[in-house]
């Protein structure tokens, strides 16, 4: 793999086009920002699609799937054996995921990058076999320097099979049985916050279990102090695999010019990790909502991103980033095909 390929610059939005984009938008048939947050986006697809009227016709997602050592210490209320049903459930068609992919007319691709459970060989699953899951972060790092970049090159690999295929938006997507804990270590380290504001129940557990949680992750930060300044370096301490592959993705697609429609909690953890090694891919992510975990709003506000929806959704696999998609091909829609006061013939505001 080529060294340090993270750092290579981000590809640059095309300000000519987004410009042009800008000004059709105040020339619709309606007052200027009156469709608020779906004009802004569109303008930005435009810029980054380096065409006036953007479209979304192709649409990747990848699910990326690790499971995390620390599932040991008891943070999770599921045992680590669903991450490799879950496997088996996304080919299947029968994930929250499957249902969207296939109501949205995308490619779904799903990548084991290490789980517990041995010899697993799914069809329609890219078994890479990093290791057998991350180590328990509480006792040391979770995954060497070879691993995580390992896991990061699995995502770029994603990207840029998609690519090939001519697609127009990424989405990423995880799964993996104590990736919240994982998460709010890796968010609390590279924020300095206090664990109790970025920790949650992940997949339901009680208020006992979320104290206990909370108390696992503050040994973790207390063991890899020295390292917290080291974006890298930390996401290899506290992430999981998956969370090491979307970063990946992500860095990826702003190197090739594809806009990426960001998940939950976990992908955004994943794309501040991203614009901490490289901040110009900020500008290619779109967040597609802001799910239930209570990290993911500060994590947020720190990218300041805005996204399209709020439903208190806290599934993961990249369920809420899909269920964006028909917004943002709305949004594109309206761009392209209202008509501008000229053309209608209506009068347009006075000058």
């Amino acid at each position: 793999m080529t060294p340090s390929w993270w750092l290579a610059p981000c590809k640059p939005i095309d300000t000519q086009v987004l410009e042009q984009a800008h000004a059709r938008q105040q020339q619709l048939t309606k007052p200027a920002g009156s469709l608020g947050q779906l004009e802004s986006v569109a303008v930005q697809l435009a810029g980054l699609q380096g065409q006036v009227k953007p479209n979304l016709d192709r649409v990747w997602i990848a699910i990326f799937a690790g499971d995390h050592g620390v599932v040991a210490e008891g943070v999770s209320a599921f045992p680590q054996e669903v991450t490799g049903q879950m496997l088996h459930n996304f080919v299947n068609g029968g994930a929250a995921i499957s249902v969207l992919a296939r109501q949205l007319g995308a490619s779904l691709e799903v990548v084991d990058l290490g789980t517990v459970t041995p010899s697993l060989d799914l069809p329609g699953v890219r078994h890479l076999n990093i290791g057998p899951g991350t180590a328990n972060f509480v006792l040391g790092p979770a995954m060497t320097q070879v691993q995580g970049e390992l896991a990061m090159q699995a995502g770029r690999d994603s990207v840029l099979r998609a690519v090939a295929t001519g697609v127009q938006l990424f989405i990423g997507g995880e799964m993996g049985i104590g990736n919240t804990t994982a998460a709010s270590a890796l968010a609390c380290a590279l924020l300095d916050c206090p664990v109790m504001h970025l920790t949650g129940p992940g997949t339901g557990l009680n208020a006992a279990g979320v104290s206990h949680k909370a108390q696992v992750i503050e040994r973790a930060l207390a063991m890899h102090t020295a390292q917290r300044g080291d974006a890298l370096q930390t996401l290899f301490n506290l992430g999981g695999f998956e969370m090491a592959a979307l970063v990946g993705a992500y860095l990826a697609c702003a190197q090739e010019g594809v806009a990426v429609l960001v998940d939950g909690f976990i992908c955004s953890v994943a794309a501040l990790v991203a614009v901490r090694l490289n901040p110009d891919c900020r500008q290619w992510l779109v967040f597609g909502h802001r799910g239930a975990e209570p990290g993911h709003r500060h994590v947020l506000e720190t990218l300041g991103a805005e996204p399209l929806l709020d439903l208190g959704l806290r599934l993961g696999e990249g369920s809420g980033a899909a269920l964006a998609v028909p917004l943002l091909r709305l949004a594109c829609d309206l761009h392209g095909q209202m008509a501008t006061f000229a053309e209608a013939a209506v009068a347009d505001r006075p000058a």
